[in-house]
């Protein structure tokens, strides 16, 4: 059993690179931007909420989002080869209390990937997106925000991963399926650890 978390900046590619992981390694796709783009689009509470601070650029509060992730994690199946996480953890508290709810569930987090891309071309795909998908939240004042949030609180949980041994950088700019390549290569070996 494999447990991956894919971080990066917005726009990175985590989502099209975990679309490609989960279609050939079989795992559970958990991406918290998913969950909470569905409770909007139903119009729940926890959508409005969460609507408020997404427009704003900011983040939705710990408590709610591991609540969604404790949820999410225990209906996994074995009819998986284990999950990735897209978008969560996004601060030290946050991975560390993934670390507890994995504990709880016989599991742990086998690799950290980190996409890189310097932050001009994330501004342009992201811009693009917000065009071509008609999202909201991409637009420049919103991009730059976010920006500004995941430097200050997300970068931290790349020194928490580091100090487990299980951190890896990938960069993020080129061809999409030249970077799944790194991917898949780092993936197979540690699943042969």
């Amino acid at each position: 059993m494999i447990n991956i978390i894919i971080s990066g900046a917005p726009g990175s590619g985590k989502g099209t690179q975990s679309d490609l992981i989960v279609e050939n390694f079989r795992l559970k796709h958990l991406s918290t931007g998913d969950m909470l783009r569905a409770e909007i689009a139903a119009g729940t509470e926890l959508g409005h909420q969460v609507e408020k601070l997404v427009s704003a650029g900011a983040y939705v509060p710990d408590n709610l989002i591991i609540d969604i992730i404790s949820n999410a994690v225990s209906q996994i199946d074995d009819s998986y080869n284990g999950l990735i996480l897209d978008g969560f953890p996004r601060t030290v508290e946050q991975a560390q209390a993934l670390e507890e709810i994995l504990e709880q569930t016989g599991k742990k987090i086998s690799l950290f990937l980190d996409i890189h891309v310097d932050e001009e071309e994330l501004i342009d795909r992201l811009l693009k997106r917000g065009q071509i998908q008609g999202r909201k939240d991409d637009n420049l004042e919103t991009i730059k925000e976010r920006l500004k949030v995941y430097n200050a609180k997300t970068q931290p949980i790349s020194d928490f991963y580091k100090k487990k041994n299980n951190y890896y950088r990938i960069e993020g700019s080129g061809e999409i399926e030249e970077i799944y390549g790194k991917i898949e290569d780092i993936i197979n070996l540690v699943s042969k650890e």
